[in-house]
């Protein structure tokens, strides 16, 4: 089985892995210039460096239907920059998942696949897609729904270590982002982590890095550009996150319910 995932970054990339141990095949796309802040375990650094690596598993970016194929053949997960999935086309996927995280729909059709499934606000199971996948924190992450929408977005990061929107590090200005701190740093609250043109970024809470943009990225002031996690030294950065394995859960257990009645 097929399944092509819009979106390549943090959690788009928990789902992957997931599925890849499921033993199922996998292609993803993401921008030309990934947005991705969490990007040791992002998939989407391969459309960037070439490769990457999350966990146990390799990613390689992919030009072309052929290097798809190649990718596959060698257990490797494909990545192609390709903002609009236009290659999705050229594979007849038999499941589609968007993992944008965009917070709308963009363009997702129920009729994209055989089986449709989206992650996060935006959606309707039964309009826009198949089935929704939950992803605000709480006792319904993860969960699958067939019927009406995923909880709509509060603008408001999940609460971790008693920090929620404070995790946040935002882009001070129009511009382009330097990054002056690394991810697995430890920062104090107020501390410079990077600036955009020169005008400084501060961390609004200490903590680990456990995100931050690559250099060199054009952003918008108020953007988001990295995460503190408050728990400081206990956070495993390399390994994904425990929201990102239960939304891949989600999504298998839609894949394996679904499966039996569509396509």
């Amino acid at each position: 089985m097929l399944i092509c995932i819009k979106g390549a970054g943090d959690l788009a990339s928990g789902i992957a892995l997931r599925l890849h141990h499921a033993h199922f095949d996998i292609v993803m796309t993401d921008l030309p210039v990934p947005l991705a802040v969490r990007r040791t375990v992002a998939f989407s650094e391969a459309i960037r460096l070439g490769t990457a690596q999350v966990e146990d598993v390799k990613a390689e970016r992919a030009e072309n239907v052929e290097e798809v194929m190649d990718c596959l053949n060698r257990g490797v997960i494909p990545v192609a920059a390709d903002p609009g999935a236009e290659i999705f086309k050229k594979l007849s996927p038999d499941v589609l998942v968007d993992a944008i995280m965009a917070k709308k729909n963009t363009g997702t059709s129920i009729d994209d696949a055989p089986m449709v499934i989206a992650v996060g606000p935006g959606f309707a199971a039964g309009r826009d897609c198949h089935a929704v996948i939950e992803t605000k924190r709480g006792h319904t992450l993860g969960r699958v729904i067939t019927e009406g929408s995923a909880i709509a977005n509060t603008g408001v990061p999940g609460n971790i270590g008693g920090q929620t929107i404070n995790r946040l590090i935002k882009a001070s200005a129009d511009g382009i982002f330097h990054p002056e701190r690394g991810i697995g740093d430890v920062v104090k609250e107020g501390e410079r982590v990077a600036n955009v043109d020169g005008e400084p970024v501060y961390a609004r809470t200490g903590g680990m890095i456990r995100g931050m943009l690559q250099d060199g990225v054009s952003v918008t002031k108020g953007m988001k550009a990295g995460d503190v996690d408050p728990r400081g030294d206990s956070v495993d950065y390399m390994t994904v996150s425990d929201k990102a394995l239960a939304i891949g859960g989600g999504v298998l257990e839609a894949i394996m319910a679904l499966g039996t009645f569509k396509g």
